[in-house]
């Protein structure tokens, strides 16, 4: 984040901010003066440099870092991300039953409100232990193969949901050839 041109100090901490005791990646940034950086801009900035899963799932700006009385980072000082902190796509809503699925079980997961179809796992505080979860959970409610891989190829919602229906369809046709070459 430092390496940012509107960006003069920067922290990123990992926050218990899940009911499912996962860690997110948070950023905090201080602007150098006459400067305002947003956040999407900020996000894009990391996005060419880091790895998905290294991506903070929140940035918070601060007018200044909060320090010890040794000139330290107060980490206990930082505040939790307001729900606008964490980077979203414009909400569109789940279609079909497989999307409406999948953004449950990710509201559920990633312990968040709401989950639109072009919502990133990863943007959303996913994480690969998540994503684990999230293949036995796909399941158990959807009785689908999911692989940790694809969903790190297919981070939205709508894509999963796409590459999940394709293979259904795919399985169930399948089967159908065997059922008529039983015949």
């Amino acid at each position: 984040m430092r390496a940012h041109a509107g960006v003069r100090e920067a922290a990123v901490l990992a926050r218990d901010e899940s009911t499912e005791g996962g860690k997110r990646l948070v950023g905090y940034y201080v602007a150098e003066p006459g400067e305002n950086p947003d956040a999407e801009s900020l996000r894009k900035h990391l996005k060419e440099r880091l790895p998905e899963y290294m991506l903070p799932a929140a940035l918070v700006r601060l007018e200044a870092l909060p320090l010890t009385a040794n000139g330290k980072l107060d980490r206990k000082a930082l505040p939790a991300p307001k729900d606008e902190a964490y980077v979203r796509a414009e909400y569109e809503a789940p279609r079909g039953e497989v999307e409406m699925a999948l953004a449950q079980i990710w509201q559920q997961l990633l312990d968040v409100e709401r989950v639109g179809r072009r919502d990133n796992f990863f943007e959303l505080g996913g994480h690969s232990l998540h994503s684990i979860k999230l293949v036995s959970r796909v399941s158990e409610r959807l009785d689908a193969r999911l692989s940790v891989a694809a969903i790190f190829q297919r981070p939205t919602v709508a894509d999963l949901a796409d590459m999940l229906s394709a293979s259904r369809g795919a399985s169930q046709a399948d089967e159908m050839e065997f059922d008529e070459g039983a015949l």
